[in-house]
């Protein structure tokens, strides 16, 4: 591969339409992606929602990739995904949802738009982003510069657990 490629990790959730499917699907569909390259995944986690208790469980993963798209194109990718899974924007916030493919990191960038903030807010504060992440990726350093693996442990007691594999 080129130099013009760019590590990027994505985060994916669901708790809809038989959720393991559903982030298993998204795995698939982001490997088949044209210009992504699909280098390592997590496990898959089950966590309380974040939102509205009355919902059901998130199953959770993180996914390392390698792409040649910039930031904003791999954006457009990773929603035409939740698109072909039925995912419709809008909904309450944090709520209930089909598939959530979010942007966690972007090799180094930092990017704030209306659309698209890289490094993800608040995924330092993440169980169920930062345990899987450090699965992947323990020697990671996030922009903060804390080791994905210490965060981790310092997690370790959160309502999170690891799903096995089918």
């Amino acid at each position: 591969m080129s130099s013009n490629f760019q590590v990027a990790f994505v985060g994916i959730g669901s708790n809809l339409n038989n959720p393991q499917a559903q982030v298993r699907s998204a795995i698939k569909a982001i490997a088949n992606s044209e210009d992504i390259f699909l280098e390592r995944t997590s496990s898959l986690y089950s966590s309380p929602p974040m939102g509205p208790p009355d919902q059901p469980n998130y199953v959770n993963a993180v996914v390392r990739v390698k792409t040649s798209l910039g930031s904003m194109a791999l954006l457009e990718s990773l929603q035409g995904i939740e698109r072909e899974h039925g995912r419709v924007r809008g909904g309450m916030r944090w709520g209930p949802r089909i598939l959530d493919l979010d942007i966690l990191l972007f090799g180094t960038q930092s990017t704030t738009t209306e659309k698209l903030q890289i490094p993800h807010p608040g995924m330092a504060e993440r169980p169920f982003v930062v345990i899987p992440l450090a699965e992947i990726a323990p020697d990671l350093f996030l922009p903060n510069g804390v080791c994905v693996n210490d965060l981790a442990t310092e997690m370790q007691d959160q309502i999170l657990s690891r799903l096995e594999d089918e």
